[in-house]
């Protein structure tokens, strides 16, 4: 196995490609296909609540609070894991183990019904659960693998790729779905469907085979060089209470990690429900119309994501990454109160365009930013698990909230209004970060 010098272009790069080989499932799995693929199962079934654990309960809650309790479940064990990583210095096996279970965990998904919800539901569950979970550890080689100075537009470089492979399946997966004969799938709505279910196998046979490159280069970790322990499972949270008692030390980490939360929480839920927003919310004419145009705005939000995270990365280096931080949040402000009037799909596809411009900036610069803020220490794993906990948890208050909110009102329009509220509370938290010349 190689051994590459810190800020070598091969490590880099191996580092960076890893984006291009799990982006697929935040795009096809949480995005797009799938998405589509869930509401059309009940709509074929004529109905829209399913009893579940001997309740009834309407989809898109029941999907809001399956990815929040999956998102609740990575919050936890990522302290664990992370620190056992650190621990013995092998974080690049629990990379690949989370890897490789989001991976199959897709392929289940081509079993996917609602006769048999709860299994089904599992194989979405452990989907996101790998694919969050091997992020803990990616995002944690970013300052092992980059200098300072190379972080912003190795991170955008990141997400660049992951916006540009995602789209490469999805393009095919599209085709698959709209031209089903042609793949031999039959013709008529219910290939279209097959075709989505074989689009997920895709998802996971894409993931495992170009991770693979990743795999080759990245180090295996640095160890903690701590004697042995029985104690080795309690581990990484005394890590992270470390790491929470160290941010009274660093204030300007603790005030962005307290930003970071709020505006994060919003974020990632407007990404992990959009196209469920864009299906039951927008006037599409037909269920064709319909499944091409959902899938044509998450193509826009992808391809304008790609120029939006390199000019995210440009801005920094000119303005600061925290001023940039804070422009962002309140076209985040707009976007939502924007979300809540349209109903026409032009007005869809615009909306779509200008989330696709902040997105991939916010969320290569929130990475970069916080790697910045960190100090100097070879235990970057578990700062980073604080960083992802951090995050999950504020996307479990946030798909939580969204999903009682759109069960007790009936209507996912109100969900979004009211996240308009955390991006707020960004600006203000943001604009109380103490600046540096990093930043």
């Amino acid at each position: 196995m190689p051994n590459l010098a810190k800020g070598s272009r091969k490590l880099l790069n191996a580092w960076a490609f890893y984006d291009w080989a799990n982006s697929v499932y935040s795009l096809v799995i949480a995005s797009a296909i799938f998405p589509i693929f869930y509401q059309a199962l009940f709509k074929s079934a004529g109905v829209t609540t399913v009893v579940v654990f001997g309740g009834t309960i309407r989809s898109t809650p029941l999907i809001s609070y399956t990815t929040a309790a999956a998102f609740l479940l990575v919050a936890f064990i990522s302290p664990l894991l992370s620190g056992i990583a650190d621990y013995v210095g092998n974080k690049k096996n629990f990379m690949k183990f989370f890897c490789y279970l989001g991976a199959l965990s897709c392929m289940g998904l081509y079993f996917f019904s609602i006769e048999n919800i709860h299994i089904s539901l599992l194989f979405y569950f452990f989907g996101l659960i790998g694919f969050w979970g091997s992020l803990v550890f990616y995002n944690s080689y970013l300052p092992d693998v980059a200098f300072p100075e190379q972080q912003d537009r190795l991170s955008a470089k990141g997400y660049s790729l992951g916006y540009i492979g995602s789209v490469v399946l999805l393009l095919f997966n599209l085709g698959m779905v709209m031209f089903p004969e042609v793949f031999g799938f039959g013709e008529g709505g219910a290939a279209s469907v097959k075709a989505m279910r074989w689009s997920f196998v895709s998802v996971g046979i894409w993931w495992i085979l170009f991770s693979q490159y990743s795999f080759y280069f990245l180090p295996k970790g640095n160890k903690s060089g701590k004697k042995v322990s029985t104690k080795i499972l309690l581990n990484g949270f005394r890590e992270l209470k470390g790491v929470y008692n160290s941010l009274s030390e660093n204030i300007q980490l603790k005030r962005y990690l307290a930003a970071f939360f709020v505006y994060s929480m919003a974020v990632q839920t407007v990404m992990l429900v959009a196209t469920y927003f864009g299906e039951q919310e927008i006037d599409w004419g037909g269920d064709n119309a319909k499944t091409m145009g959902l899938i044509l705005s998450i193509l826009i939000i992808q391809l304008v994501a790609v120029g939006g995270a390199i000019i995210t990365s440009f801005a920094s280096e000119k303005f600061g990454n925290i001023p940039v931080l804070i422009v962002i949040n309140i076209i985040w402000v707009g976007i939502c109160i924007v979300a809540y009037f349209i109903v026409a799909p032009n007005q869809f596809y615009l909306t779509a365009g200008v989330v696709g411009l902040v997105m991939g900036g916010i969320q290569s610069l929130s990475r970069s930013t916080y790697s910045k803020f960190l100090p100097d220490t070879k235990d970057t794993t578990s700062y980073f698990s604080f960083y992802d906990v951090s995050e999950k948890i504020g996307i479990v208050i946030g798909m939580l909230i969204y999903g009682f909110i759109d069960q007790i009102t009936g209507s996912m329009r109100n969900s979004i209004l009211f996240l308009v509220l955390f991006f707020m509370v960004g600006v203000f938290l943001l604009l109380r970060v103490p600046r540096n010349k990093k930043c």
